[in-house]
């Protein structure tokens, strides 16, 4: 599939930061699921701190400093919301066409920072909900096109990550069963987007995959055919 036009993960963004602000408040100190011991306050501040790095980044160019030990002052919601704030208006001032620092196997463009974000935003939405048990429902083509950015720029750099190469002996397929995209994955060092009869189809709605490639869900994917080479491919970490 093809990335969005820069500008056109711009509204996107603005509805995932906005629903991000409105879940962060409660009670802070609510375990996240699949961030390790992370807190809700933990997360939130996280968060925030991401946002305002990229937004330096995208203003510059430049590799910034990571600031993210800092803890805001503050309530953490809205200063959540200004971080959000500070972002957007970073990226609806840049041109996405000129030369930036990014990371992962991406064109060294300013373009980069406009779809990591709103993917970065949208599986935080999730683990923030499910800091209360609950859970937020993503469009199907924003999930697809996350599922894209994992296996064709984040795979691509996996050693950078140092984690072990996912194993993928014979090439396989994924299907979002919602928004109708699928790709097919084959072996290499480290597996790569590419053609070749598959082994095994992994169907499931765009969401539960992209989850799935995040290791942040134990839902089990419908799997046809060899169902070890699938599941040993899934349960590798592709991400930072």
């Amino acid at each position: 599939m093809t990335a969005l036009a820069p500008f056109d993960y711009l509204p996107h963004l603005r509805t995932l930061t906005g629903a991000f602000a409105a879940e962060a408040a409660g009670d802070l100190d609510n375990p996240v699921p699949y961030c390790g011991d992370w807190t809700k306050r933990d997360l939130v501040t996280h968060l925030g701190n991401v946002h305002r790095w990229a937004a330096g980044i995208v203003r510059t160019g430049e590799l910034g400093p990571q600031a993210f030990e800092e803890k805001p002052s503050g309530e953490l919601a809205s200063w959540y919301a200004e971080s959000a704030a500070e972002l957007l208006d970073a990226l609806a001032a840049a041109d996405p066409a000129d030369a930036c620092w990014v990371f992962g196997s991406a064109p060294k463009t300013k373009a980069f920072w406009f779809r990591r974000q709103v993917h970065e935003t949208g599986v935080h939405l999730v683990d923030l909900f499910a800091a209360r048990s609950a859970a937020t429902q993503l469009d199907p083509a924003i999930a697809a096109d996350g599922v894209d950015e994992i296996l064709g720029t984040m795979l691509p750099s996996v050693a950078r990550w140092k984690h072990p190469m996912p194993p993928l002996p014979a090439p396989i397929a994924l299907r979002a069963t919602d928004s109708g995209h699928s790709w097919t994955v084959v072996p290499g060092e480290p597996p790569a987007l590419g053609d070749g009869i598959t082994v095994a189809t992994v169907s499931a709605p765009a969401q539960d995959l992209l989850l799935l490639l995040w290791n942040r869900t134990d839902r089990t994917p419908e799997i046809t055919g060899d169902e070890a080479v699938a599941k040993a491919f899934l349960a590798a970490r592709m991400t930072p």
